[in-house]
Order: C-alpha cells, then structure tokens, then sequence
C-alpha cells in the first residue's frame, strides 16, 4: 500500500487493489485505512473469488481439450 499512497490514489483505487491482492487480511487493514478502502477492499475480494469460481473451470477444460 505505500506505493499506492505515494502516487496518491484514492481510497477507493487503494482498497480495491488490496482485496484483489490480500484477502480478508488486507481488507482488515483497509478498514484501518478508511471505511471506504474496506468496502472497495470487500468488493474486490467477492468480485475475484467469483471470477476464479467461474473462470477457472473454463480454463482447465479448455487447457484440457488443447492438450488433445
């Protein structure tokens, strides 16, 4: 995150980064940060376990079906 405020981000840019990179951790420090960096951090963290729930199975039936 101090790369992020060195280039003066936004709290919502900052907690979106850190849900996408931390999980439930990073989204306890962004709380610390402001309650806006945590609820951009919460999003985050249930928007890419929801990508990788959906997407992953993709990738492996069609790494699969390459491998044929």
């Amino acid at each position: 995150m101090p790369i992020l405020i060195a280039i003066r981000t936004d709290h919502s840019v900052r907690g979106f980064s850190v849900g996408v990179a931390a999980h439930g951790i990073g989204t306890a420090r962004a709380f610390q940060v402001s309650e806006e960096a945590g609820a951009f951090s919460g999003l985050a963290m249930g928007l890419n376990g929801l990508a990788t729930a959906l997407l992953f199975p993709l990738l492996v039936w069609l790494l699969h079906a390459l491998s044929r």
